[in-house]
C-alpha cells in the first residue's frame, strides 16, 4: 500500500527534476550550447504537450463509457500535422517574418494590429482555457486519492489534506516552476528552451508510464484476444462499442481546431519553433506518438470493466488496474505519468497566456493612460512586461483554480476538455480567412469571435455550472424567462442531438456565417490590406519585407531610448549599431518588428506611432501604395513572369543558334582542312604515276618514283587513321577501360622507339631526373602514342645548331608528371593555344622536316583528358619548347 506522503513527496521530488532538466538547460542555451535541445525531435516531443490528463486518464475513461469516441481526440491532430504544408507551414513563416508572439498577435496583426481585437482573444483565451486548467487540477488530486486508496479502497484516508487543498497547492507548485522558467527574458520570442527540455522529458515519462501500464494489462489479461472475449462474456457491446456518428464528427472537428487554437499549442508548434523544417519529422514523429498514446487505452478500459469492483472511477484505470493486482511500483510510475501530462500543459499553457494578456491587455492600458509618457519610467518597459506576465501566471493558475472548485463533483475528465475545446475552436474561422481570404476585415472577425464566444458560454460554459448553481440548472431545464428555444443544450430549438454537437454546430456556424456576411458588407482598412498581402502572398518575392505605415521623423537617440525600455540596454545597443542619427524608414520598421517580438504587433505599432513625430500616412496613400496597386501588381508580376520566360526561350534560341552556326563553321573549315590535306599527297600520286606511264624512263627514275609514291601513300594512310582516330576520340566511339600501368614504362618505350629517329637527325635525346616508378590509371598503348608524339614533334622541329631534346619524369603532390623539352625554334605566344587546334602546325623548324597533318598534339590532348590528365605547353624564357604531361598517381 503506499502512503499518501510518498505519493506527494514523489510527485515534489519529480517537480524538482523537472526544474533541474529546466535549469541545466536553461544554462546551455545561454551559453551557446543548445545542441540537441534544438533537434527535430525534441521539438516533436515538446508538441506532444497535446497529451494531457485528458488523454492519459480521461482517454480511458471515454473508451469504458463511449466506446471508440475517445479516438477522435487523436485524428483530428493527425490530419492536420499530416497535411503540415498547407497551414502550419504557412503559421510558421508568417510568425518567424512577423515576430509573431502569440494567437491573438496573429490575428491582430493580420487584421490592421488591432488592439480591441487582440483584446477580445486573449479574454476568449483565458476563460475558454480555465477548465482545461481545472481539468488538470482535478486529474492530479484524484490520481493521488486514487493511488492513495481513497475513494477506491475502503479504510485508505488522505491525511491532513482535501481534495481542495490538494489541487491549492498542485497550483501554487506549477505557478511558481513557470514563472521562474517561463518568464525569464522578455523577448516572447526568444525560445523556452529550458522549459521545452522539460517538457520533453515529461514527455517520454508519459508514453513510457502508458505504454508500460498497457503492456502489464495485456499481459495479466492472458492477451488482446483474452480481454476483448472477457469483455463480450460480461454483457459488453465490443462490436457496436463505436459508434461514428455526428458527435464522432463534431469532436474531430474541434480536435483538429484545438491543434492550432490551444494557446500552448500554438506556443509550442508556431512561437516556439526554430527551424520550418522540423515540420517535417513532426508531420509524422507526433502522429507517430499519438498512436502509440492510444495504442492501449482500450484494453486497458475493457480490463477495468470487467475486473474492477463496480463504481470504480474509468478515468483512474490506469491507476488502480496495477494497484488492484498489487502492482504498487507499475502504479507510482502511472501515476508520475499523469502528473507529467497535468504539469507540462499548465506550465506551457500558463505561459502563452501570461504573454498575451501582458502584450495585449497590461500594455496596450499603459500606452492609453499614459500617453507613452510611462515608457521611460522604472525600470522600463522590460520590467513591466516580466511582472505583469508572473502576475498573469498567478491569475490564470487562480482561475483555473476556481473552476476545479465549483465543478468539482462532475465525475468524468473528457467533458471538461470539451469545454475548452469548443471555446478556442471560434478562433479558427479566422485563422483561416487571415491565411487565405483577402477581403476578410478587422469588424467581421471582431464579430465572428464574439458571436461565436457568447454562443459557446451560453451553451457549453455556463451549462458545467449547473451542479453548482440552482439557477443555471433551472436555465438548464426550462430556458432563460421560460424561453425553450433557448436552452443551452437544444440552442434555437434544434433538440433530440448532443449537447456537444449543438454547441459546436451553431457556434462555429454563426461564426462563420458573421466572418463571411461582414466582410461583403464592410471595406477592410488600408493597413488591412497591406497586412493581407503580407500574409496571404507570402511565398512571394515581394512580400519578403513589410512596408512601413509610419511616416516621419525621429533620430536615432529617441528610438534608442524606447528600444533600451524594451529590451534593456545591450540588445539594444546591437540593435542601433551602425544607424545613422536619423534612421531610414526601412529601420523604423525593423524597429517596429523587433519590438511586436516582445509587446505584440498592435503595442509595437502604437508604442512607435507615438515616438515617430510627423504625420501617420494618410488612409488614401495606402490605399494607393497597397490597395489599388495590388492587382496591377499581380498583373505585372505575371506579365514579367511572361516575358521572362520568353526571353529565356528567346536567350536559348539565340545560343542553340550561334552554336549551329559555330558548328557549321568548324565543319566547313574541317572539310576545307580536310580536303587540302587529302589533295596534296593524291597530287603527288597522280602526278608520279602520269609519269611512270611513260616509257623512256630509267629503271633509277621508276624506283625513285615508286618510293615517291609509297611515301605519299604511307603519308594519306596515316592523315586518314590520324582523322578516324580523332573523330572516334570526340564521339566516344573508341572507348578503353583505363587500368594501372606503370607510366615510367611507358615512358621508357617512347624513348626506346624514338632514339633511332634521333639518331638519323644527329641529334642527341637527354634523360634528365625520373620518377623511377609511377602508377597511374590509364593505357599503356595509348599513353606511349602521346609521348612518342612529343618526342617526335621535339626531333622534327628542332633546328638548333646543336639539337638536344630532354625527357624528364617526377611526381609532385600526387601527380606524375612527364616533361618533354627541346632547344628549337619554340612557339610563339600568340600560337600556344591554338597548337592544340587541329590541323594546327608548328611555322618553325627544321628544312628536312617532314610536315604533319597538325592532329597529333590534337588526339594526344584528348587521348590524356580520358586518363584524367593534362596536356599543356609550358612557357619558358629560353629558346625551345616544352610540354607537360600530368597524371594522377595511384
Amino acid at each position: 500500500m503506499l502512503s499518501s506522503e510518498l505519493v506527494i513527496a514523489i510527485a515534489i521530488a519529480y517537480v524538482g527534476l523537472l526544474f533541474l532538466i529546466a535549469y541545466v538547460s536553461d544554462r546551455r542555451a545561454r551559453r551557446g550550447k543548445a545542441g540537441f535541445l534544438n533537434s527535430p525531435f525534441v521539438y516533436t516531443l515538446a508538441i506532444s504537450v497535446y497529451c494531457t490528463s485528458w488523454t492519459f486518464y480521461g482517454a480511458v475513461g471515454s473508451a469504458a463509457r463511449s466506446g471508440l469516441e475517445y479516438l477522435a481526440i487523436y485524428l483530428g491532430p493527425t490530419i492536420v500535422f499530416i497535411g503540415w504544408w498547407f497551414i502550419l507551414r504557412r503559421l510558421v513563416r508568417i510568425s518567424h517574418n512577423q515576430r509573431i508572439t502569440s494567437i491573438a498577435d496573429l490575428l491582430s496583426a493580420r487584421f490592421g494590429k488591432s488592439s480591441r481585437l487582440a483584446v477580445l482573444i486573449t479574454i476568449i483565451a483565458v476563460i475558454g482555457i480555465a477548465p482545461y486548467i481545472a481539468l488538470q487540477l482535478k486529474a492530479v488530486t484524484s490520481s493521488i486519492q486514487a493511488i492513495a486508496g481513497v475513494g477506491e479502497f475502503p479504510g485508505r484516508t488522505l491525511r491532513g489534506i482535501d481534495e481542495v487543498g490538494l489541487a491549492l497547492a498542485v497550483a501554487a507548485g506549477m505557478a511558481l516552476f513557470t514563472i521562474l522558467f517561463g518568464t525569464r527574458n522578455v523577448d516572447a520570442k526568444e525560445q523556452h528552451l529550458g522549459v521545452v527540455a522539460a517538457i520533453a522529458f515529461e514527455a517520454i515519462v508519459k508514453l513510457a508510464a502508458l505504454v508500460a501500464t498497457g503492456i502489464f494489462v495485456v499481459y495479466v489479461g492472458g492477451g488482446l484476444q483474452a480481454i476483448f472475449s472477457r469483455a463480450e462474456a460480461a454483457g459488453l457491446d465490443i462490436y457496436s462499442i463505436g459508434t461514428f456518428d455526428d458527435r464522432w464528427i463534431a469532436m474531430n472537428v474541434l480536435s483538429a481546431a484545438a491543434i492550432l487554437c490551444l494557446p500552448r499549442q500554438f506556443q509550442i508548434t508556431i512561437v516556439e519553433n526554430s527551424d520550418e523544417n522540423h515540420l517535417r519529422t513532426a508531420s509524422w514523429a507526433f502522429p507517430g506518438y499519438l498512436l502509440l498514446m492510444s495504442l492501449f487505452t482500450l484494453p486497458i478500459a475493457l480490463f477495468g470493466l470487467t475486473s474492477m469492483p463496480a463504481g470504480a472511477n474509468p478515468d483512474m484505470f490506469v491507476l488502480t488496474v496495477p494497484l488492484a493486482s498489487g502492482q504498487e511500483g507499475l502504479a507510482l510510475f502511472s501515476f508520475i505519468g499523469g502528473f507529467s501530462s497535468a504539469t507540462s500543459m499548465i506550465i506551457v499553457e500558463s505561459i502563452a497566456l501570461s504573454i498575451m494578456v501582458s502584450n495585449h491587455i497590461v500594455m496596450p492600458l499603459m500606452l492609453r493612460f499614459t500617453q507613452g509618457r510611462g515608457i521611460g519610467r522604472g525600470q522600463g518597459v522590460s520590467s513591466l512586461l516580466l511582472n505583469s506576465r508572473r502576475f498573469s501566471i498567478a491569475l490564470i493558475l487562480g482561475l483555473g483554480f476556481l473552476y476545479f472548485y465549483f465543478t468539482r463533483n462532475s465525475n468524468a475528465l473528457a467533458p471538461i476538455g470539451l469545454i475548452s475545446f469548443c471555446g478556442v475552436a471560434q478562433f479558427l474561422p479566422s485563422i483561416i480567412a487571415a491565411l487565405f481570404w483577402r477581403e476578410a476585415t478587422l469588424k467581421a472577425a471582431t464579430a465572428a469571435v464574439a458571436v461565436g464566444f457568447v454562443v459557446w458560454a451560453w451553451s457549453s460554459f455556463m451549462p458545467s455550472f449547473a451542479g453548482s448553481s440552482v439557477v443555471v440548472a433551472d436555465i438548464m431545464a426550462h430556458g432563460p424567462w421560460g424561453l425553450t428555444w433557448l436552452r443551452p443544450e437544444a440552442l434555437f430549438g434544434l433538440a433530440g442531438i448532443d449537447p456537444l454537437v449543438n454547441v459546436v454546430f451553431w457556434s462555429l456556424f454563426l461564426n462563420t456565417a458573421t466572418l463571411v456576411v461582414v466582410s461583403l458588407l464592410t471595406s477592410p482598412s488600408a493597413l488591412e490590406r497591406v497586412q493581407a498581402a503580407l500574409f496571404i502572398d507570402l511565398f512571394r518575392p515581394s512580400t519578403a519585407g513589410s512596408p512601413s505605415v509610419i511616416r516621419g521623423s525621429a533620430t536615432a537617440r529617441d528610438l534608442r531610448f524606447v528600444a533600451e525600455r524594451v529590451f534593456g540596454p545591450a540588445r539594444a545597443y546591437a540593435l542601433f549599431a551602425g544607424v545613422p542619427a536619423v534612421p531610414p524608414p526601412q529601420f523604423i520598421d525593423r524597429l517596429e518588428r523587433e519590438l511586436a517580438g516582445s509587446i505584440g504587433a498592435a503595442s509595437a505599432h502604437v508604442m512607435l506611432s507615438k515616438v515617430v513625430s510627423g504625420d501617420a500616412i494618410s488612409i488614401e496613400e495606402v490605399f494607393e501604395m497597397a490597395g489599388e496597386t495590388r492587382q496591377a501588381i499581380e498583373y505585372s508580376q505575371e506579365l514579367e513572369r511572361t516575358s521572362e520566360e520568353l526571353r529565356s526561350t528567346a536567350a536559348q534560341l539565340e545560343s542553340a543558334n550561334l552554336k549551329l552556326r559555330e558548328l557549321d563553321g568548324q565543319k566547313d573549315e574541317f572539310l576545307s582542312q580536310v580536303s587540302h590535306e587529302v589533295r596534296t599527297p593524291m597530287a603527288s600520286i597522280r602526278s608520279f604515276s602520269e609519269i611512270l606511264l611513260d616509257d623512256d624512263l630509267s629503271d633509277a627514275q621508276r624506283r625513285r618514283f615508286v618510293s615517291t609514291i609509297h611515301q605519299e601513300s604511307l603519308r594519306l594512310t596515316k592523315l586518314l587513321d590520324e582523322i578516324l582516330d580523332l573523330s572516334a576520340l570526340e564521339r566516344g566511339e573508341r572507348p578503353w577501360d583505363n587500368v594501372r600501368i606503370d607510366a615510367e614504362a611507358a615512358l621508357d618505350r617512347a624513348i626506346e622507339v624514338c632514339a633511332p629517329l634521333a639518331q638519323r637527325r644527329h641529334m642527341h635525346i637527354v634523360v634528365g631526373p625520373r620518377a623511377g616508378s609511377a602508377i597511374v590509371e590509364g593505357d599503356t598503348d595509348r599513353l606511349c602514342q602521346v609521348l612518342i608524339n612529343l618526342i617526335v614533334n621535339a626531333i622534327k622541329y628542332n633546328d638548333a645548331d646543336t639539337p638536344v631534346v630532354e625527357v624528364r619524369s617526377e611526381v609532385i603532390d600526387g601527380s606524375f608528371v612527364v616533361e618533354i623539352s627541346d632547344n628549337g625554334p619554340g612557339i610563339p605566344a600568340n600560337e600556344a593555344q591554338a597548337i592544340f587546334d587541329m590541323f594546327t602546325r608548328g611555322e618553325h623548324g627544321r628544312s628536312d622536316a617532314t610536315p604533319g597533318a597538325g592532329l597529333g598534339l590534337a588526339i594526344s590532348r584528348k587521348i590524356i583528358t580520358r586518363m584524367s590528365g593534362a596536356l599543356e605547353l609550358v612557357p619558358r624564357d629560353t629558346r625551345g619548347a616544352r610540354f607537360r604531361v600530368t597524371l594522377p598517381a595511384c
